[in-house]
């Protein structure tokens, strides 16, 4: 997609989104676990357990336990440096490709050289699923479980100052989706058919603006909303996720807190939660997108109809160093 034509829906979507509101934030986001170099968290798996990805490798966790290590070994996952955030399998079978993202086999960023994408199945064996362009820095991953994009996997890369989307099949088959598109990264996610006129399309925030993107399956990207926050390198918006219908009162939300001595959070190499008293006093809605910052886990809440609107909702510790997707277990 040409520049000109980003350029031009983003202006125009400009005026129909709002500003955040400046109520303070009524929950806390709280430290469950440590967890040395963690830099994402997605499920809950078929058996209730999340998955946890950081620099050394996986983990897998109850939300009531301790992680325990997984996929280790001499054909196992081993972790990369930098970001390497994941996505989870879905089960959905891709039209035309003859096969499917089967359910809770995981696929991890890989900003190596060259960079990719690691596919580690439910046995624990890992293995190269596709490769990214040399020199791109890979910034998020998601599967779409709306089908807009096919039921593919997501993956958005950072080169020359712009993001390329791009979909791929459950053979590791790729097409470009968007190129030219403003500077993305963290966690992705699909928003439900609920989300307004952004419904089916990838969500994606910019932590140097604080902009919250919209991106559909022809390569259009609109503006969704100014988050409204501190923006910044390290800084502004960074993970999301969007709300379940039956997150109910005994769910919980979970995010990752990167340690990152040197940045203007230096984190806590920690699993975060937002449950309980917290999780009601946020008064999160079903189909809403919940947006993190990257400093600070400051938290806002977006609900898009014909308009968006934005409130704040929650923060985390003051040191928090956020990073990768918001994942929601609903109460059981």
């Amino acid at each position: 997609m040409a520049r000109g034509r980003i350029a031009a829906a983003v202006c125009i979507a400009l005026l129909a989104s709002s500003v955040a509101s400046a109520a303070p934030a009524s929950g806390k986001w709280r430290a469950v676990v440590k967890v040395p170099g963690i830099v994402d968290v997605v499920g809950p798996r078929a058996d209730g357990r999340l998955v946890l990805a950081t620099r050394g490798g996986l983990f897998v966790m109850r939300p009531t336990g301790s992680p325990m290590p997984y996929a280790r070994g001499p054909q196992g996952y081993a972790g990369s440096s930098g970001e390497p955030y994941i996505a989870l399998g879905s089960g959905r079978r891709v039209p035309g490709a003859g096969c499917a993202f089967e359910r809770d086999v995981i696929f991890a960023l890989d900003p190596g050289a060259p960079p990719g994408i690691i596919r580690v199945d439910r046995s624990g064996l890992s293995s190269r699923f596709a490769d990214l362009p040399v020199g791109a820095f890979p910034a998020g991953i998601t599967i779409d479980t709306v089908g807009l994009f096919g039921f593919r996997l997501l993956v958005t890369s950072f080169a020359t100052g712009t993001t390329t989307l791009y979909a791929f099949d459950c053979r590791g088959g790729a097409r470009v989706v968007a190129t030219g598109a403003p500077h993305v990264e963290g966690g992705i996610a699909v928003a439900p058919r609920t989300f307004g006129r952004f419904g089916g399309k990838l969500i994606a925030a910019d932590e140097v603006t604080g902009r919250i993107y919209a991106l559909g399956p022809r390569g259009r990207v609109t503006l969704v909303a100014e988050s409204g926050l501190p923006a910044g390198g390290d800084i502004g918006t960074e993970s999301v996720g969007f709300v379940p219908p039956n997150l109910g009162r005994r769910g919980a939300a979970y995010l990752a807190d990167l340690g990152a001595p040197g940045s203007p959070t230096s984190g806590s190499d920690s699993l975060l939660v937002l449950a309980g008293m917290d999780l009601s006093r946020a008064n999160l809605h079903p189909g809403e997108l919940i947006v993190a910052t990257e400093a600070g886990a400051k938290t806002l809440a977006v609900r898009c109809a014909r308009v968006c609107t934005v409130r704040r909702v929650a923060e985390g510790p003051v040191v928090a160093h956020a990073e990768g997707h918001i994942t929601f277990v609903p109460s059981r």
